[in-house]
């Protein structure tokens, strides 16, 4: 059986330290590498060790980038147990992001959204993908 594809969510950013809070301290990533002046760009990917998806955000001294086209970009993390989910919606407000109403209500119903310091949103669902 072939294994799973590996995942990287690429973006650019006019921030890399205040994304680095919201994905390190707010969501509990780790920096997985960082890098400087690669052919004009910095950057980081975050993650966790060993899972099938990383982050990557880059940033080109010089150039903006701008915010997220619109309010339902969303990144969605499913946290089925209560105890996890509560304990990740409480990381994300100790490192000083505070819920926001979602665009779509139904992730509202069992969920929590954060939008970090690029205007992108992640949800964190309270609920298992079933599907």
């Amino acid at each position: 059986m072939a294994s799973a594809p590996q995942l990287r969510v690429a973006r650019p950013t006019d921030n890399l330290e205040a994304l680095l809070r919201f994905y390190e301290q707010g969501l509990g990533f780790a920096v997985l590498y960082r890098f400087e002046d690669h052919d004009g760009f910095d950057g980081v990917m975050l993650g966790q060790p060993g899972a099938p998806y990383h982050f990557e955000f880059t940033m080109k001294r010089g150039h903006a980038v701008g915010r997220a086209p619109t309010p339902d970009n969303l990144l969605v993390f499913y946290l089925p147990e209560a105890e996890r989910w509560t304990a990740a919606v409480q990381r994300l407000k100790e490192a000083g992001f505070a819920p926001v109403p979602a665009f779509n209500p139904y992730w509202d119903r069992a969920g929590a959204t954060f939008e970090d310091p690029d205007g992108y949103r992640i949800v964190l669902q309270n609920a298992a993908w079933t599907r």
